[in-house]
């Protein structure tokens, strides 16, 4: 199997578990509706697909790290609602399609996101999870996910984007501190999970973090990137707004060339970071493809 097969494998996989959540009818159908909107949105599944290639590398069987991975994926859905609000980026599209609050009013698209959130850990320890993962493996992938999404991690990588997102004087540590927060805490979390779903050893953890912690750093410079190169049509959503917004961003303070070069530096270092696993090929594939990606 290729690797290209492989991704489409594992997103087929993610996608039917996914597309079986939240079917019932029930009074509140417009809420459902709402998170299944965003949920089935699309996108390229990077966090759920390192969960599952994360068991896989430790030795584990992908199938029984899927409830990890789609409850990471909601976590994930759950932010983007938001980020997309009028009181945060007051975005109008997102994947091609017009983000929730524009279909479903912004206290529905506020409350779809809380569900995601809510139910996220409901699926991670429920009984889904627990045919397939002993109770210590289902306590230390909640425990891992509330960490990396809540205040000291994704929140947090928010909320500094936030304070800072006009300052003309960021400097380059600070913007590397916003985006480990904000996409690197989740993309770890990817790893930790798929570890835990594997009974992966700590060696293996800490390389697996040190692999998602340069791709997402290297993931965010090519959207920075990709703001300034692309076009709305390959993005799926209005680019150049970073520049018309006056938002620091990679390219604004490194330029177009070295950002590129930064990019491919850490890609480098994402691949070296796993090259001691017995079989690291698809990772160290996923880590070019991601940093070459045009949407």
């Amino acid at each position: 199997m290729t690797h290209p097969e492989r991704l489409q494998e594992d997103q087929a996989m993610i996608e039917a578990a996914l597309s079986g959540l939240f079917t019932d009818t029930v009074p509140y159908q417009t809420l459902y509706d709402a998170m299944r909107y965003s949920l089935l949105a699309g996108g390229k599944r990077v966090r759920p697909v390192l969960v599952l290639e994360s068991c896989r590398i430790c030795g584990g069987e992908p199938q029984n790290a899927l409830p990890f991975a789609c409850g990471l994926e909601m976590v994930h859905t759950y932010s983007l609602i938001h980020d997309d609000l009028p009181c945060m980026d007051n975005d109008d599209y997102r994947r091609g399609k017009l983000t929730s609050h524009r279909v479903f009013g912004e206290g529905m698209a506020t409350l779809a996101g809380d569900g995601l959130l809510t139910a996220a850990f409901g699926v991670l320890t429920g009984p889904w999870a627990g045919a397939v993962q002993p109770p210590e493996h289902i306590a230390a992938a909640a425990s891992c996910l509330a960490r990396a999404a809540g205040e000291d991690g994704m929140v947090a990588g928010q909320v500094l984007d936030l304070q800072w997102e006009i300052r003309p004087d960021l400097t380059r540590a600070e913007l590397e501190q916003v985006h480990d927060k904000k996409t690197g805490a989740l993309l770890r979390c990817a790893c930790e999970l798929g570890c835990i779903a594997a009974g992966g050893s700590e060696a293996q953890r800490v390389a697996l973090n040190r692999y998602a912690s340069a791709l997402g750093m290297a993931f965010q410079i090519q959207d920075d990137i990709l703001d300034v190169t692309s076009t709305a049509q390959e993005l799926g959503k209005p680019v150049g707004s970073d520049a018309e917004n006056g938002k620091c961003t990679f390219v604004s303070l490194l330029g177009l060339e070295e950002s590129q070069n930064l990019v491919r530096q850490l890609s480098d270092q994402a691949k070296a970071a796993v090259a001691g696993f017995a079989q690291p090929d698809f990772l160290q594939w996923l880590a070019d493809s991601l940093a070459s990606r045009r949407s």
